[in-house]
């Protein structure tokens, strides 16, 4: 009873504090109500947890979790170094930027425009897990065909955000441009693609979270004995779901710096952009 009236006192506090703090309009406020937030939702599951006896197999409290954390470094940095560094990046680079070129030459083409951008929106809807299981069969059981996966998933969202980017600048601003007897080349590097930045990192934002789902799951249909997504199902068959929520925690934690960077480069890239300024 006493881990239950915890979680509640703590719930009261977090919130109180928070309240407080949201009246505030400064760095430190930003930065601590998410954290107390977190902190606040962790001493609940906590309390929870121990409060109702909830099984381990069922949901492990985050001390165990934490504590799984702790004692397997070694293997959740080997799984953390095959699934994001070998085939996330990768997979993530070659996506993105095939999309990126693959706009640019529709761009120059109304066929394309007519022909190709429909199939990508219809492409873009596909199930990973029936995309997985056929690159595992074409590229073998190593993180090749997760990066191939990783490929598929970021390449028609980037494709069709860059697309809808490119069309963004103004028709007075483009007229602006011919008056000026501005080449394609001129007006592409100069109007159209900084109006379609926006779009661009809306798409390289998009892409950071499909690339880490679509390199986890396709691990679930045939990896090396290595990966994130190797080790929740074989854990998940061991029961073991502190392991498995370890691995989670790991990939919350990428996935969150993955898309912060690019969330930082977008800033850095289109400061120009209302959104900031004044920021």
């Amino acid at each position: 009873m006493i881990w239950i009236v915890l979680a509640l006192l703590a719930w009261i506090g977090g919130w109180w504090l928070n309240t407080l703090l949201s009246r505030q309009k400064n760095g430190f406020a930003t930065f601590s109500i998410p954290v107390i937030f977190g902190v606040t939702i962790l001493i609940i599951w906590h309390g929870l947890v121990r409060g109702l006896e909830v099984p381990a197999v069922i949901l492990p409290s985050p001390v165990a979790i934490w504590s799984a954390l702790i004692n397997n470094v070694p293997t959740l940095w080997a799984d953390f170094e095959q699934t994001v560094l070998k085939s996330v990046l990768p997979g993530y680079v070659i996506g993105c930027g095939l999309a990126f070129l693959t706009a640019l030459v529709i761009d120059r083409s109304p066929f394309l425009q007519r022909g190709l951008l429909p199939i990508g929106n219809l492409a873009a809807a596909l199930p990973i897990v029936g995309i997985a299981p056929i690159m595992v069969m074409w590229f073998g059981f190593d993180w090749h065909s997760k990066a191939a996966v990783v490929v598929v998933m970021c390449f028609f969202p980037m494709l069709v955000n860059t697309m809808e980017g490119l069309r963004a600048s103004e028709p007075m601003q483009r007229d602006l441009m011919r008056t000026y007897a501005a080449s394609y080349w001129q007006t592409l590097f100069k109007l159209r693609l900084p109006a379609a930045g926006p779009f661009i990192f809306n798409g390289l934002k998009i892409c950071t979270t499909l690339a880490l789902i679509g390199a986890i799951v396709a691990e679930f249909f045939g990896t090396p004995i290595v990966g994130m997504g190797f080790r929740i199902s074989t854990e998940i068959g061991r029961m073991a779901l502190d392991m498995v929520w370890a691995e989670i925690a790991v990939a919350a934690l990428a996935g969150s710096l993955f898309y912060g960077v690019v969330a930082l480069l977008e800033r850095a890239a289109t400061f120009w952009h209302p959104s900031y300024r004044g920021s």
